[in-house]
């Protein structure tokens, strides 16, 4: 393996000494809901209760973080040793991309074993024991569930389909064909195709809103019900601290069967030009995060439910925390799928606080296996506007969620047609771009090989361009890589533990300015410089020019990390700029 820019390789992991670990992995001590915001134990400074308020999750596809065995492909041993360098980013815990065995026609949301590993991947002790070293390092791991539907080799669906007396049968959405034949209905696949697979022997269909190798559970049934509180069960039994919960708004669907209706004209696009009025959103599936938020919160400290609500506007996002007893977080893709400019994100930041429910946790990202990299889709790959979007997106009110290589401003990556793996986006299905460009490793360094895997293998999914990697912007204090950690820094020290009041000052053309608890945030979101109303106390600024040159006005340095408010070491006035440059962020404390 090429050296580990972190200082650990995966050869030279130091066994993890349970006595040191927080106690992450605690059972259910009570039927009582955990209440309020977060706490700090007595000692450690550790956050319990709603840990995840005011924290930094970071998505880790797990295929594409570090090769541990030199497959060429991405695995828990690999994670494992990089902890220290999730740890040294200042992450409060960890999002695995899939993990459980799958016949992969979707890259492990076609689920065949909901209490196993991936064998690609590792074993149930691998798992454990990244578990067991994360926690020694404050990381809590956080596993991806897929309630909405099972892979067709699951044994659910095998014996549904092999004997339709069978129990099972009443775990899958069935329907005879329409009157006339064809499908049931008008519903439509993720691709744009039916949503629906005739299954020869019963003469019924069968439901997919995904591929045909992933047909939906039924959740009218209790059965299915039942089974899914016992997995939530053993993972959190094990340790696991919450869940991403893979298509939450589209557990339950209309039980008439009715058709959707056609796209309106401020709905986002789909394939096959339909709103998923009767195929997905159905008010019931709030009961489901009713029940499982009852359990989640009867662990010590609560284990959290984090929800991917892929809905269009905040009001129905809104609906996902119920009366602060469904979701824990949800995230927020209006936001994250809006124009990169001032107005579209002061307006959607401000319409999220003002409309979630007292006590919800905001949920924000800007990327994602599916939506892909915003360094990309935002930036267009240019450092200072990616400088920018980091400073804004980890100044925000609630929870942040950092996709593997935001860090470093990884873009996505053209990846050729005879080299891609996604089913779902294969040559241009589904409407979109091949979701690969986002999916491929992360270069740790320039050598061959990238430090992902060994020198010599083909990784799973092809390297980009290596000249952007972790190692050379590692000890850079001007890279993307040490403002991430520095804006990490300085949320953990104001926001860890609750979620801090959010006030719009100013939004006008390019400049966006707002108050988070105590600090206040300034932005130029655009190509020219712009006129401020200086800082009282400048802490640090997105534009690492400014942030290393010695004049009164520029706030602190990158050697100065953390920062300090007010005059220095050297009776420096730490007071903001009253000019942004192009594309620049500055975070000061309120006066």
């Amino acid at each position: 393996m090429t050296p580990d820019p972190s200082g650990v390789g995966a050869d030279e992991l130091p066994e993890s000494d349970p006595s040191q670990a927080p106690d992450l992995d605690a059972g259910p001590r009570s039927r009582e809901p955990a209440a309020g915001g977060g706490t700090r134990e007595e000692s450690g400074g550790e956050v319990t209760g709603r840990w995840w308020q005011g924290a930094v999750l970071y998505q880790v596809y797990v295929r594409s973080f570090q090769d541990g065995d030199g497959d060429g492909s991405g695995d828990l041993v690999g994670l494992r040793a990089r902890l220290d360098y999730l740890a040294g980013l200042g992450v409060d815990g960890i999002w695995l991309s899939p993990t459980m065995p799958s016949p992969d026609t979707d890259w492990g949301y076609d689920v065949s074993d909901y209490l196993g590993v991936h064998p690609e991947l590792g074993t149930l002790d691998d798992l454990d024991a990244l578990v067991a070293d994360a926690a020694a390092r404050g990381i809590r791991v956080l596993l991806d569930l897929v309630p909405n539907h099972t892979s067709d080799r699951h044994p659910w669906f095998v014996e549904a389909v092999d004997d339709p007396s069978s129990p099972r049968r009443t775990y899958y959405v069935w329907a005879d064909p329409a009157p006339g034949g064809g499908p049931p209905n008008n519903w439509r696949d993720a691709t744009g195709a039916p949503a629906w697979t005739l299954e020869p022997r019963s003469g019924q269909y069968y439901l997919h809103n995904f591929l045909p190798t992933q047909p939906d559970l039924n959740w009218w049934s209790p059965a299915v019900h039942a089974e899914f509180e016992a997995i939530l069960r053993y993972w959190m039994d094990r340790g696991i601290a919450g869940f991403r919960i893979d298509v939450a708004h589209g557990l339950y669907k209309d039980a008439a069967l009715r058709d959707d209706p056609p796209l309106g004209p401020g709905d986002r696009p789909r394939p096959g030009g339909l709103r998923q009025v009767y195929s997905a959103n159905r008010p019931e599936t709030h009961g489901v995060y009713r029940d499982w938020r009852y359990l989640a919160d009867a662990y010590r400290p609560p284990r959290v439910l984090l929800g991917e609500t892929f809905v269009t506007d905040v009001e129905d996002l809104a609906r996902f925390y119920g009366n602060d007893d469904e979701l824990h977080l949800a995230f927020n893709f209006p936001f994250a799928l809006g124009d990169f400019d001032a107005t579209t994100l002061a307006r959607g930041v401000d319409q999220t606080m003002t409309t979630l429910p007292e006590g919800a946790c905001p949920t924000w990202t800007a990327s994602n296996h599916d939506i892909l990299r915003f360094p990309s889709r935002w930036c267009a790959g240019e450092p200072r506007r990616v400088r920018a979007a980091l400073a804004v997106l980890l100044s925000l009110p609630g929870t942040v969620v950092l996709y593997y290589g935001d860090e470093i401003g990884m873009t996505d990556v053209d990846v050729p047609p005879e080299r891609q793996r996604d089913p779902m986006t294969w040559r241009g299905q589904g409407g979109g771009p091949n979701r690969d460009r986002a999916r491929t490793p992360l270069p740790w360094t320039g050598e061959p090989g990238g430090g992902f895997t060994n020198s010599g293998v083909e990784p799973w999914l092809p390297l980009g361009d290596q000249r952007l990697n972790v190692a050379d912007q590692a000890d850079r204090p001007d890279s993307v890589l040490s403002l991430t950690r520095e804006l990490v820094s300085l949320r953990r020290r104001h926001h860890r533990g609750k979620v801090l009041p959010y006030h719009l000052l100013e939004q006008r053309g390019n400049s966006w300015r707002f108050t988070v608890g105590p600090l206040e945030v300034h932005a130029n979101l655009g190509d020219a410089p712009l006129a401020t109303r200086p800082l009282t106390s400048l802490v640090l600024s997105s534009d690492p020019t400014r942030a290393t040159r010695p004049s009164s006005s520029t706030g602190l340095g990158r050697g100065g990390r953390g920062g300090s408010a007010g005059p220095d070491a050297a009776g420096t006035d730490r007071t903001g700029p009253d000019k942004l440059e192009a594309w620049e962020v500055v975070i000061g404390l309120r006066g």
